[in-house]
């Protein structure tokens, strides 16, 4: 076999089962105000129709002794990079680092982390949830993440059947770990055992362009689970006690056995995690032994000035309780948090471009020409601006400060951008016989040997001075006196025509 061939063949890693994985927990901080790359999009409901209790988390166990590490820098390619890019690295490290043809220590390791990176990198829906949440969006303990937590009206849901990242190597793209173990168990609807770990609650709002622009409040409805008022939170009845989970051990985790070695630990479904379960018969009446009850709550959210499409908002504490959990078990006992997706509304006459804002004055040809002034939309109301003479479609004028403020990420506002003005001359579709009187002789005066005449017929040089003797200003004086007086004389000539035309027309039928 070429080296090549045994390139792309998957390698079999084989793990002792009795050593246990050192794994690192990857954490993940949350601004209060964040940005998605550009034009962010909002993932909106999977087409499965899957219900969000009937989701169960998974998580492969690492390879032992493997770090967490971004996938890009592992493949030694940027975040821009192309399918080909990446495809062309992974073979390059998959030839150099094969365990068939490269002994040295670490290579093993390099090649099935090469392996991992592909993995997600390949596949466009797990690389866009990478780039959007990194690690901590394919391990619910890194951080509480579960798109499926409790939000109320607009929640936020998305991500099933998500294939895990870091999973140990050698498993294909489209390997599902929710189908290989039937995760979408006949659960209750609505009360999905979150485990003892408090979760995020993420909803969108939408608000008109000047809101964003000028800060606004939103009411946000919610449905967070709250701390169950009948047993505390406890899941028990009055005088009851947990006891260890038989499932698991009291471990919270399960661990099954693929073919090849690998391993998979995936979180216990009788206790939810905690290691400590409910005794059949000890559950409380008014939260059936979860701990926590569904609780309808709006939330006023401020939105910040220059807030963009895309952008979300944090709010501490008001995510889920906790569900199933116990004073002293080392579980997450604080709420997850709020967030808040951001959707701006386009604006009719503004074109955002971060903090500049760009707008378009449409002048008409004679303001073009000969110069003016117009009025232009601020976000603070109408200004006057000046349009030079000669100003042309294209050309553009910056007034600095008129733009958006820019916001950090605590939510306060700070300098302001700039209002790029772009001009657009606005040519008539046609012309009375006046004006194209005027714009012939005009065409006459300045030379203009190509315009189309209709009115005057052919091109008419202007007169020459009579007083050859003047100096400069005497041309120019006669030669403004002339083109006036063929104007003049054009125009009443016109008339006269149109009247004796009006006048006949009469005639004729007066006569019938």
């Amino acid at each position: 076999m070429s080296a090549p061939a045994r390139a792309l063949r998957v390698a079999r890693v084989a793990r002792p089962r009795s050593t246990p994985c050192n794994t690192t927990r990857v954490s993940r901080s949350f601004s209060t105000i964040t940005s998605s790359p550009p034009r962010p999009q909002i993932p909106s409901v999977s087409k499965t129709n899957v219900s969000a209790s009937n989701v169960r988390y998974f998580h492969p166990t690492r390879p032992q002794c493997a770090q967490s590490r971004d996938p890009y820098d592992v493949l030694g390619v940027s975040k821009s990079a192309s399918a080909s890019e990446i495809k062309k690295a992974y073979y390059g490290m998959a030839k150099k680092y094969h365990p068939d043809t490269n002994k040295e220590p670490g290579a093993r390791e390099k090649f099935v982390e090469a392996q991992q990176a592909y993995e997600l990198l390949s596949d466009p829906k797990k690389r866009e949830q990478y780039d959007q949440f990194g690690a901590a969006g394919f391990d619910p303990n890194t951080g509480g993440f579960n798109p499926h937590a409790g939000g109320g009206q607009g929640g936020f849901h998305g991500f099933e059947g998500f294939s895990g990242f870091g999973s140990g190597g050698g498993f294909g793209a489209n390997f599902s770990f929710e189908d290989l173990f039937g995760a979408f168990a006949g659960q209750q609807a609505g009360r999905g055992r979150g485990g003892p770990f408090a979760q995020e609650i993420m909803v969108q709002t939408t608000i008109p362009f000047m809101e964003a622009a000028k800060g606004t409040k939103k009411q946000i409805s919610i449905q967070p689970l709250v701390p169950c008022n009948t047993c505390s939170g406890s899941g028990l009845k009055e005088g009851a006690k947990r006891t260890t989970c038989k499932a698991c051990g009291g471990n919270g985790s399960k661990l099954r056995f693929l073919p090849g070695g690998f391993q998979i630990a995936s979180t216990c479904d009788s206790c939810g995690g905690s290691g400590m379960a409910v005794p059949r018969g000890s559950e409380c009446g008014g939260c059936r032994g979860e701990g926590v009850q569904r609780e309808k709550k709006v939330v006023t959210v401020d939105i910040p000035a220059g807030v963009d499409d895309g952008m979300r908002i944090k709010i501490n504490g008001e995510g889920d309780a906790p569900v199933q959990t116990m004073p002293g078990s080392g579980a997450k006992m604080a709420r997850g948090d709020l967030y808040v997706f951001i959707r701006v509304l386009p604006h009719s006459q503004f074109k955002r471009n971060g903090t500049d804002l760009l707008y378009t004055a449409k002048i008409p040809v004679t303001t073009a020409l000969l110069g003016g002034k117009i009025k232009v939309p601020t976000l603070d109301g109408d200004v006057e601006l000046r349009v030079h003479t000669g100003t042309g479609t294209g050309k553009k004028v910056v007034m600095s400060g008129y733009g958006l403020p820019k916001v950090n990420k605590y939510g306060r506002p700070g300098s302001k951008g700039d209002l790029e003005i772009e001009f657009k001359v606005e040519m008539p579709a046609s012309l009375t016989s006046n004006q194209r009187t005027l714009l012939e002789l005009l065409a006459d005066d300045m030379g203009d040997k190509t315009a189309k005449r209709i009115m005057s017929g052919s091109y008419a040089p202007p007169s020459d001075p009579s007083d050859g003797g003047s100096g400069g200003q005497g041309v120019d004086n006669s030669q403004h006196q002339s083109f006036f007086r063929r104007a003049l004389n054009r125009l009443i000539h016109h008339g006269e025509q149109e009247a004796k035309d009006e006048e006949e027309k009469k005639k004729g039928s007066g006569s019938a």
